[in-house]
């Protein structure tokens, strides 16, 4: 069911200033900013080999994100995301084991058009996790 790890996922409150801070401070280039409607963020990712990390900022004033950023102004770590195979056979498997997929199965695509779900948060040790669905056969 889960095949690996995409991304960790860190809310910023300004993307720009986040990419430089990587790359004077560690040396890590952050990759073309995109923005996702659907989510309401504005993000970059920096690509690691095995995993990236995904820095997000908000797009719109009623995102997520932006809520997130009222409690933690300063950013933080947001969520982390494993790739699965079928994102609707996850989620049913994950639903019988009494974990709760968010968005009552409503369609959700990442920047790159690959379906996502989230996972509750109180379901995976207190961490808010999104399974992306692979793409591969």
């Amino acid at each position: 069911m889960i095949t690996g790890l995409s991304h960790v996922s860190i809310v910023v409150p300004d993307l720009d200033a986040a990419g430089r801070r990587l790359k004077e401070v560690y040396g890590l280039s952050m990759g073309e900013a995109k923005t996702n409607e659907q989510q309401g963020v504005r993000l970059a990712y920096v690509e690691l080999g095995n995993a990236r990390i995904e820095l997000m900022e908000p797009a719109r004033p009623d995102s997520p994100v932006s809520k997130f950023l009222e409690r933690n102004p300063g950013g933080g770590i947001h969520h982390f995301c494993v790739t699965v195979d079928d994102i609707a056979a996850a989620g049913a498997r994950l639903a019988q084991g009494g974990a709760r997929v968010l968005g009552e199965g409503s369609p959700q695509k990442n920047v790159h058009g690959e379906r996502i779900a989230f996972v509750h948060p109180k379901d995976f040790l207190g961490a808010l996790v999104e399974l992306e669905e692979s793409g591969k056969p």
